[in-house]
This record gives C-alpha cells, structure tokens and sequence, in this order.
C-alpha cells in the first residue's frame, strides 16, 4: 500500500535508519586478512557509521582510526587458537543486546565471517531474537593469503578444484566431519585455516589416505601483513621445517602443486622495503600519508606522533583536527603569537604576497579567514606562494592556486625563486610556527622586502605518548626513524631522555639537510636525506638507501 506515493516498505525502512544513513541494525563484516586495504567499500561504509563495534584480535586495528570519534568499541578477541562455546554465547548476547538499545552495531571479524569464521551461529542468535542483521562478505583468508605469497589455488596446467578446510575443529564433536580419503586424492588444492597447531595430525591424515610425501606444501604465516612469512617444504619434511623455523598462528596451509609457483611468482614481499620497521613521528593527523607510501613499498610503519600542532587563534590555542565551530569576529590577538593572526588577516589589503611554508600553515590560516567571516574573495589582488606540493595541494582544497612554487622545496629556494621577480619594497606575510627559523624572513629583507612573519600555529610535545613505539625502539625493534622536522627531531629526543642514544641503532631519515643537521648536532648519526624535500622523496631516498645495499 503507498500513501503520497511513499510504500509502506520504504517508511519502515526510514523508521530503522540511522542518522547517517545506514539502518540500525547488526552488519557482520568480513575485514580481510590483514591488509587495511582488503576491506570491502560497502563494510568500511557501515564501519564509519556504527555506534559500536565490536571486533577480534586478526582485524588490522588500525581499521579503527575510522570509526566515529564517539563510537563503543568492545575487543572480544581471544589468544587461543579457538573461541569456546561459553566465549561464543557472550559474544552473541553482546551483539543482541547492544542491537536492542537501538544501535547501529558492527560485529567485524577477521577474512569473511561465513569461512570458518562462525558468522554462521552469530547470525542464527540475531535470527532468534528477531534483531535485523545483514552480511557483509570479506575477502577470506583463504583467497588472499595465497595470493599475496604468489600461489595461485588454481591452475590451467596445475590445479582446477580447491577446497577449504578448519585446521581446527570443534572439540566437542566425537568424530572428523572432515571425509580424508576423498578429500586427499578428490581435489587437487588444499588449504587448511587455523591449522598448524594440528600441523602433524593433518600431515598423517593426508598421507594414510593418499597423498606422496613429495607433495609440495606452504606455510604463510601473519599472510597480507609486512610481517608475513612463507616457508615452503613437502609433506615428508613440513612438521620438522615448522618447528626450525617457529611458526606461530596465524598461519595458512596450501597443499598442492601451485606451491611450485610460489618462487616464480612471489611479488609482495620482494617489495624495497618489505618487512622494515619504520618509525613515523609526525603529527598523527599527518601521519597517514607518509605511513600509506612505506605500505606501499612493503615497509610496517609505526606512528609514534612526537609532535602536536595546534593553531594559534583567537587568543586561544585549538587542536588542528577539531577546528572551532565558531568564533566571535572581533579581533583578539593570541598572546602566543609573535603578531596577531586576525590582525595580519583583517589588514590584508596591505600586503602583496601571501607566503605558505607549510600545510600547518595553510589550515591556521584557512581556518581563522573563515572563523572572521570571511572567505577567498578576501586574498583578491593578493600573490600567492608554496614553498612546495604538499602545501600548493592544501591550497587548492580550499580553493586557490599559488601563484609561485619554488624549484627547491626550502626557504633559500623560495628567496632564489623570488629574486627575479623584483620583489623590493613588497610587503609579504608569512603564517608561520612559532619555532619557524629566521632564514626566510632575514632573506627576503636583503631582497628589499619587509617580511611580516605571524605565529600561525605553536608545536607542542604530545599529551599523550605511543607506547608501542616507543617500546619498539628501546627493544631495538625499529629499523629506521624518520624525521620531518627539526621539531620531531628534538621532540623524540626529549621524549626518550637518557636513552636517546637508542636512535643511533637504527638507520636515521631525515626530509631535508635542515633537519640532517639539528639532527647532528643532538648527536645523532644521519644516514638517509632526502635530495626533494617531500614526503615521497623522503621515502624514495630510503627505497633507494636499501636498493644499493
């Protein structure tokens, strides 16, 4: 039946839909094996918008950093190789009851969560409850672990039938639902999940029901992730190679002739920087795009923010990822800065150049012209410049092209490139940290200019310490630390106190040769500089260091 051409169905619909868009609802969501990237769109859409999640210990955590800010999140993970029957019934309690608050709930499971990921018993205790759930599929472990090791399950001349088997069953059962002796000769690819802790049993039982000893084998151990690891044998001489070279859970087991393959086509961890530890200390709101690019080259990335920016405005000082709703437009000038901000701002009329040194920079600035009410329109007859790509690419969100970029990503870059364009008796402003250095402006006044510089945003040690990272390097677990800053540089160093030495056990990137050098002078061995003086270039400087040793 429709009413004002609006179904009955649709209403019903709008009455359990959430705010953003989803409906209220439990979404069982397979996450992948490891890989951040493996989730699907669909699950990463619902991830975003739940009120709770509710996750195991083989999710990438760092699919977290999605969620809402003031999203519940309930770990229900388990060390042990299986979940027992009392962990499972809380867990489906967990999800009925939080769904019955009204609660748009995710429930994300490692791999997909119908692959022997009991996603099954999960959706029959919503089914009896009446809550309203729906799958979200996953790409399974089965399927991309092999992958990423270059073993493809199925081949034209080698493999055409695969099949999925638990390499740990439920203890409760009397008897293997597993039929061994078709399953051994009837399928040509055979790939255990959860299995080498029974690593022996299922060896014997493949060789008592017809497999030959010299039937290739491969183990992936922590598959997708930069810590991954493929040892390859045979059924005659897996259990002992397993046990020589340590390998924990996760782990996945291939049985087949595609394991021949796996030399031939091994890509992900023949990667420059495969399975290197690097230490991020950016701020955490910039980390991202530095820790996306060593993925990329196969490196693991650990963000540990030695750094906080906070932007100067309004006489107050406000954390750069929660921006001020609002804010009164009478001029106040921030006692931190070494000129008002607004000040500079509202007299802008005056000035013939705009100097951004950094993307901090762009976003104070950005950030208090809309928090006085004003908008582009305000830098009309007014130059342009960038002192590189990161901070033109921040420019153009919000609406402008600089006018000049230099061809050396520095200050001496910017004071040679503006040489030529007659800049004496030009009044530039320059929204700048409170730490910035004087090169620039004393620069710009041997060129005849007046250099107006503004405190724009302060940095700050961070409110809070990443301990992991931290530890990592004092238990000599990091292989390289990057510095993008002379500000991260003496801010780690602060942080680690009497150990700081411990940074001279790994290999030292720096982004330019100012940073190489405040990093020498705090007594620090600089291994790696980058020649441009961006993120990308500070990670082909360290691709290229491991490509010549």
């Amino acid at each position: 039946m429709e009413q004002d051409g609006v179904s009955s169905y649709e209403k019903m619909e709008r009455c359990i839909t959430g705010s953003m868009g989803i409906a209220k609802k439990v979404y069982l969501i397979g996450a992948g094996p490891g890989d951040i990237g493996l989730i699907t769109v669909k699950g990463l859409n619902c991830l975003r918008q739940a009120d709770v999640i509710i996750y195991d210990r083989l999710i990438n955590e760092k699919l977290l950093d999605s969620a809402r800010p003031d999203a519940e999140l309930i770990y229900v993970g388990s060390k042990s190789v299986s979940v027992t029957k009392k962990d499972q019934e809380e867990i489906n309690r967990l999800l009925v009851s939080k769904a019955e608050e009204g609660k748009i709930v995710v429930r994300l499971k490692g791999g997909d969560p119908f692959v022997l990921g009991r996603g099954g018993e999960e959706a029959q205790s919503l089914a009896h409850h009446g809550v309203p759930f729906e799958i979200v599929p996953g790409v399974s472990a089965a399927l991309a672990v092999p992958a990423y090791a270059g073993i493809p399950i199925t081949h034209r001349h080698l493999a055409s039938s695969f099949a999925v088997i638990t390499g740990h069953e439920d203890p409760s059962k009397d008897v293997s639902s597993i039929a061994w002796d078709k399953l051994t000769t009837g399928v040509d690819t055979l790939i255990f999940l959860m299995g080498v802790a029974n690593l022996t049993q299922i060896v014997e039982s493949l060789l008592q029901n017809g497999r030959m000893t010299d039937t290739p084998v491969a183990l992936i151990q922590q598959g997708t992730t930069p810590e991954q690891r493929t040892l390859v044998g045979k059924l005659g001489n897996i259990v002992s190679r397993a046990e020589q070279y340590n390998f924990q859970p996760p782990v996945v087991i291939i049985v087949g002739e595609v394991v021949q393959l796996h030399d031939e086509l091994c890509w992900f961890d023949n990667r420059p920087l495969f399975g290197k530890r690097v230490l991020v200390t950016r701020t955490r709101h910039q980390a991202s795009s530095l820790s996306q690019l060593l993925l990329e080259y196969g490196a693991q990335p650990i963000e540990m923010p030695v750094i906080e920016v906070q932007y100067a405005l309004r006489g107050m000082l406000t954390d750069t990822g929660h921006p001020p709703q609002s804010v009164a437009t009478e001029p106040c000038i921030s006692s931190m800065c070494k000129e008002g901000l607004d000040q500079a701002i509202l007299s802008l009329e005056s000035y013939q150049w705009v100097i951004f040194t950094s993307v901090n920079g762009v976003g104070a600035f950005f950030h208090q012209l809309h928090a006085l009410h004003l908008d582009t329109r305000w830098l009309r007859n007014i130059q342009v410049g960038a002192i590189g790509p990161a901070t033109a690419k921040a420019l153009e969100k919000w609406g402008i092209y600089p006018d000049f970029i230099p061809e050396e990503y520095t200050s001496h870059g910017i004071i040679a490139g503006l040489k030529p364009k007659g800049i004496e008796g030009c009044h530039i402003l320059l929204p700048r940290a409170d730490i910035a250095s004087r090169e620039l402006v004393e620069g710009l006044t041997e060129l005849g200019a007046e250099a107006h510089e503004v405190t724009a945003y302060v940095t700050l040690l961070p409110t809070e310490v990443a301990i992991q990272g931290r530890q990592m390097l004092l238990d000599g677990k990091i292989d390289i630390v990057t510095f993008t800053s002379s500000s991260t540089v003496n801010n780690l160093l602060t942080m680690l106190g009497e150990d700081w030495q411990i940074v001279n056990k790994t290999k030292v990137a720096c982004i330019g040769t100012r940073t190489a050098d405040t990093a020498r002078n705090a007594g620090l061995r600089v291994d790696i500089i980058a020649k441009e003086q961006t993120i990308p270039g500070l990670v082909k400087a360290i691709k290229e260091a491991y490509n010549h040793e």
